[in-house]
């Protein structure tokens, strides 16, 4: 069986977390059948892998239009493939095409929607409504629906109630545990200024308003003044947003010390080094299908404070691998009550802090849940069957 997964991120050229999906998927579904991976940006030289530019004439459109362009010339390389399957609105009208022109199955998994990210707007102007419409589109007529959560799979039917039930399947993200694991040096935390003998929470995401970052910084200001606050953030996604967290890190800065802002991407290694010496580890997205980030974090043994939204409560087992933080959201999934859901954020940071040895506990007992229940091993074979009841091809090993 030959499968070609379309998406816009792919290593190295990776900023969240359906590009970190990609990676493992991928690897794993390799050792089982004929894998073509079509992704956004510069050439790739990893075998089987091509990589699609923005088409020349395309280059002064609206971004949602550029991605269009691109999808049309990954689309068109489908020719000879199985089945195709789309990770994100960013690829999904490529998966549309394909199934169209060559007559194949599209399978897409939903790691986001357009309808629960208005912010969006703010980035894309009127390429919102473009974005939204080919997410739709797609995924009223593709043949199968991976969903990373129970909760995303509850979002999907709520956002587009056209779409069968029984289209929709749950197929958790999963996590390398040989890869993501402890890691006891500090070199990497006395690069960035971060010192090793004293605790730190810290944070790794984007800066955009899903991550919720701009919450976590009015919350930081209540956070035992005795810890450090690490915030590995970057790639804002406008220059407002970017502005924001600027202005909000500057006044942390003068409320109190040892805030230290890592704002380049950093290669995995050094993640998991920051992640493995944290006392917590905080995700206070607003929306979050699934969170990946909060696997990793487990894998590297530290405690979790996340908002109980989306499917994050699938993943952090309150007050055993770590502490929720109840979050009611508006229309547009923010918090009604900003000040109310920072107070909560901040004193589930500061229980922990202060009973580090609880922390640790829930430290092991979150790796040992990840290693147990989020093997991509388990997750590329379910994903194979789920093929191979689209195409009638058995499942075993390539060709």
């Amino acid at each position: 069986m030959r499968v070609d997964l379309l998406s816009r991120e792919y290593p190295p050229e990776v900023y969240g977390g359906a590009g970190v999906h990609l990676e493992y998927l991928a690897r794993e579904l390799r050792r089982l059948a004929d894998v073509r991976v079509r992704c956004f940006g510069a050439d790739r030289d990893e075998p089987g892998v091509a990589a699609y530019r923005v088409p020349a004439a395309l280059e002064p459109a609206n971004a949602a239009l550029q991605v269009l362009g691109v999808d049309l010339e990954m689309a068109a390389a489908c020719e000879g493939a199985d089945l195709v399957h789309s990770h994100t609105w960013y690829a999904n009208f490529a998966g549309q095409v394909a199934k169209m022109l060559y007559g194949i199955p599209h399978v897409i998994t939903t790691h986001s929607l357009e309808p629960l990210r208005p912010w969006k707007a703010e980035q894309l102007g009127g390429g919102y409504t473009l974005s939204s419409w080919a997410e739709r589109t797609a995924l009223a007529e593709a043949d199968a629906v991976i969903a990373v959560s129970e909760g995303m799979r509850r979002d999907v039917l709520a956002a587009y109630p056209e779409i069968p039930a029984g289209r929709v399947s749950v197929i958790h993200n999963g996590i390398d545990t040989t890869e993501y694991a402890p890691d006891r040096g500090d070199d990497v935390l006395k690069k960035h200024g971060v010192d090793p003998r004293v605790p730190y929470v810290v944070f790794v995401g984007r800066i955009t308003r899903q991550k919720g970052l701009v919450h976590l910084l009015h919350a930081a200001r209540e956070f035992d003044p005795r810890a450090q606050l690490v915030l590995c953030a970057g790639a804002p996604d406008t220059p407002e947003i970017e502005a924001e967290v600027t202005e909000l890190v500057r006044d942390l800065g003068q409320r109190r010390e040892g805030v230290v802002w890592i704002s380049e991407m950093l290669p995995k290694p050094e993640v998991i080094q920051l992640l493995t010496h944290a006392t917590v580890f905080v995700c206070p997205s607003v929306y979050e299908p699934m969170g990946i980030v909060n696997l990793e974090a487990m894998a590297c043994e530290t405690a979790v404070v996340a908002t109980a939204t989306g499917g994050i409560p699938e993943v952090v087992a309150d007050g055993e691998t770590g502490l929720l933080v109840p979050i009611d959201q508006g229309a547009d999934g923010s918090p009604r009550d900003p000040a109310r859901f920072a107070a909560d954020l901040a004193e589930r940071v500061n229980t922990l802090l202060g009973d580090p040895a609880r922390a640790r506990a829930m430290g092991e007992a979150g790796r040992a849940r990840a290693v147990e229940h989020f093997s991509w091993e388990r997750i590329a074979r379910r994903t194979l069957d789920l093929y191979s009841s689209l195409t009638g091809s058995a499942t075993g090993s390539p060709g």
